[in-house]
């Protein structure tokens, strides 16, 4: 990519040179103002030509960092993988899935942006035990409400934030080329937000198309598919404290 963006600025020199080298041969017989009308218009061709070069080489890293983002996710994040799972696990109506999930989004958007930037740095010794408290945490509410509470939506957004942090360490090992930070920043959220859809989608429709209205869907499956999340939630945790 480096190689044809380097190869292509080149080829704008060059060509540049030889528009302004034609230009200076004929203006002589110019007048002032049409010198001076060509000089702009090349000036601006120049410049478009030069815009549409990087801005080739901006879509290029978006594109790049979307499969990045999500391979994150899919198959490499089984954290972030359990904890929305503990999101959709806690009832079967879409509003409260589209509350927690928008919630959560808005919530590691921002501390992914900060932390990759540099405004924000908390140590992983830090992030990972309290990534896996919040897997826990969600899992075992699950269990005991039947209903998304009042303050859910903000507890999963403070639990986003921590998310993010995460999400920027990792694209922070990954590297980003500094003069296409913003492309490869958004490309990656991108691919996060893509694999958090397709779990979301692949557990509907595992169990909540088929179940989600059947008597026993949530003490047969969600019930106990919370409680294996908090399970493995708990074991990070210590892990993650203690080994």
């Amino acid at each position: 990519m480096w190689f044809r963006l380097v190869w292509g600025g080149l080829f704008c020199i060059s060509n540049s040179a030889t528009m302004i080298g034609v230009l200076m041969q004929n203006i002589q017989s110019m007048s002032v103002k049409q010198a001076i009308a060509a000089l702009l218009a090349a000036i601006l061709l120049v410049a478009l030509v030069t815009s549409a070069a990087f801005q080739q080489a901006g879509w290029q890293t978006f594109l790049h960092y979307i499969p990045i983002g999500f391979d994150h996710i899919l198959p490499k994040g089984l954290d972030h993988i359990l904890f929305v799972l503990g999101l959709f696990f806690l009832s079967t109506h879409l509003r409260p899935l589209l509350w927690q999930v928008s919630a959560f989004t808005l919530a590691h958007t921002v501390s992914l942006a900060f932390g990759a930037m540099g405004w924000v740095s908390v140590p992983a010794s830090i992030v990972e035990p309290l990534i896996a408290a919040s897997i826990t945490y969600v899992a075992i509410e699950n269990v005991f409400t039947t209903g998304m509470s009042r303050w859910r939506p903000l507890v999963i957004f403070g639990f986003g934030l921590l998310h993010g942090l995460g999400f920027a360490s990792v694209l922070g090992e990954l590297g980003i080329p500094d003069d296409q930070f913003f492309p490869a920043l958004i490309g990656f959220n991108i691919g996060v937000e893509f694999g958090q859809l397709t779990v979301i989608s692949l557990a509907f429709l595992a169990v909540g198309m088929w179940f989600r209205n059947k008597p026993w869907y949530r003490s047969r499956i969600s019930i106990p598919a919370s409680l294996v999340i908090a399970t493995i939630g708990a074991y990070w945790f210590f892990e993650r404290v203690f080994l």
